[in-house]
């Protein structure tokens, strides 16, 4: 009887499990290749990248680089979340070399390829020549332009300096995002259709930028 009971236990548990899992899943799925809505590329600031991480990744933050905007990949989104990880298809070495200094890290290529790359429906070429295309279009400010001095920003200032260097990016088009809890620049998304043509950010991603970034302004750290 006992044995049963604690059976029964076992399945119920089980199945409470089952059923608490989906209203718990984050925003991505595994998704169908191409079958997406945009594009975020998503530049990160190296600077507060570094201010964490700099004894742990000198090859990024050696003093003397003085890197600013970095690019930390281009990503297939939905509305209301993203795809990841669609195929195990792999990069091949030979690609990677095709595109020197795209990441600014050797381990990003892999990484962005395998979660993000595979979402796209493009050959690895196909999207790290993407990658190339978009970050290479996008004019970064003056201001932020690897500034020898720190200086305090808001989400407001930073999209209309970004849309007056960008012809066809719209204030939605640009979502920043911040460190600690809003006091520091951590990284900026700019918004494309699946043409790579400038379009906007989904209402999710510019609400959780104006979250993000939920400090009266923020610190633009300084290149090293």
């Amino acid at each position: 009887m006992l044995r049963m009971f604690g059976k029964r236990l076992l399945v119920a548990a089980s199945l409470l499990s089952a059923v608490a899992i989906p209203s718990n899943v984050n925003a991505q799925s595994k998704g169908t290749p191409g079958k997406f809505d945009f594009y975020v590329l998503a530049m990160s600031w190296s600077p507060d990248y570094c201010a964490k991480n700099g004894d742990r990744d000198p090859g990024q933050c050696k003093e003397g680089r003085k890197l600013g905007f970095v690019l930390h990949g281009l990503w297939p989104q939905y509305q209301k979340g993203y795809p990841a990880n669609c195929t195990l298809e792999k990069l091949p070495e030979a690609v990677k070399q095709q595109f020197p200094n795209l990441f600014p890290s050797a381990k990003l290529y892999t990484h962005e390829w395998s979660k993000h790359g595979t979402c796209t429906g493009l050959t690895p070429t196909q999207y790290l020549g993407l990658s190339k295309q978009l970050k290479d279009a996008v004019a970064i400010p003056s201001t932020y332009n690897k500034p020898a001095k720190p200086f305090r920003a808001t989400i407001s200032n930073l999209k209309q300096e970004f849309t007056k260097a960008n012809r066809g990016l719209s204030s939605d088009s640009v979502a920043p995002y911040c460190s600690g809890s809003g006091r520091f620049l951590q990284e900026v998304f700019v918004c494309y259709t699946k043409d790579g043509k400038p379009g906007a950010c989904s209402p999710e991603i510019l609400k959780r930028s104006q979250r993000s970034c939920g400090q009266p302004d923020f610190l633009v750290r300084s290149v090293r």
